[in-house]
C-alpha cells in the first residue's frame, strides 16, 4: 500500500508553513481581518491541502495535476507575503523566513511533479 499523504514531506513541511502564515497574519491590521489577511490564509492552507487532495487520487498523472495547483498557491502566497511586506504588515525578516519556507517547499513540489511526469512519460 502507497504511503499516507501525511508521510510525504512536502506535505508536512506546507502544514508548518500554513501555521506560520496564520501566525504572522494575526498581527496584521483589523481591517485587513476579510482582505489580505484572509486571502493569503486561503491561499496558504489551499498548499497541503491540494498535496492530500492529489495523493488520495489513483494515478500520478491526477497527483501531479493537484502538485500543480498546489505549486500556484504556493506563488500566490509568496505574492501576497510581498505585498504584506510592502504594506509594513510584516517585518523584512518574517517575509524573508516565510519567503525562504515557501521557495524550499516550491523546489520539493517541482521535484515531485518532475518525477511524476517522468513515470507517467
Amino acid at each position: 500500500m502507497s504511503a499516507s499523504f501525511k508521510d510525504l514531506r512536502v506535505w508536512q513541511e506546507a502544514m508548518k508553513f500554513t501555521v506560520e502564515v496564520y501566525q504572522v497574519t494575526a498581527a496584521f491590521p483589523r481591517h485587513e481581518l476579510y482582505g489580505l489577511s484572509q486571502q493569503l490564509r486561503r491561499a496558504a492552507v489551499s498548499v497541503p491541502s491540494n498535496v492530500a487532495e492529489g495523493k488520495g487520487h489513483r494515478s500520478d498523472r491526477e497527483f501531479a495535476h493537484f502538485l500543480l495547483h498546489a505549486r500556484g498557491s504556493l506563488l500566490e502566497v509568496q505574492t501576497q507575503i510581498m505585498i504584506a511586506k510592502e504594506l509594513q504588515y510584516l517585518r523584512n525578516e518574517e517575509a524573508q523566513r516565510l519567503l525562504g519556507s515557501a521557495d524550499a517547499i516550491g523546489r520539493t513540489l517541482n521535484s515531485l511533479i518532475n518525477s511524476l511526469s517522468e513515470k507517467a512519460a
